[in-house]
């Protein structure tokens, strides 16, 4: 009886450090998946803000092809700009006066 005592309490110890040791790996892989979402977090906004750079870069930059390419422009250049004064003054006429004429067929 003495001998199966021991052997009952050699396997009770081996089962309650197994037990430990599995807990332990289980923290430690909680602590991991943690870390590892707290990154895919990180790495989704770093990847939505890349989105947005790259659509705003794009629509710029394409813009200006088309702009030099199909309409022939160019960057304004401080030699060949022109400021016009005098025109302070002017009436401005509104939006419905100035359409009512166009509607009915009378130039001004």
């Amino acid at each position: 009886m003495n001998r199966l005592n021991m052997f009952l309490l050699t396997a009770l110890v081996l089962c309650a450090l197994s037990l430990v040791n599995a807990q332990h790996q289980a923290r430690q892989l909680f602590v991991e998946l943690d870390r590892a979402q707290a990154e895919e977090k990180q790495l989704n906004i770093d990847w939505s803000r890349l989105q947005y750079e790259q659509s705003s870069l794009g629509k710029s930059a394409r813009i200006a092809e088309i702009a030099r390419a199909q309409l022939k422009m160019a960057p304004a250049q401080a030699g060949r700009t022109q400021y016009l004064q005098g025109f302070a003054d002017l009436p401005v006429a509104s939006s419905a006066a100035a359409s009512a004429p166009a509607a009915s067929g009378v130039q001004p």
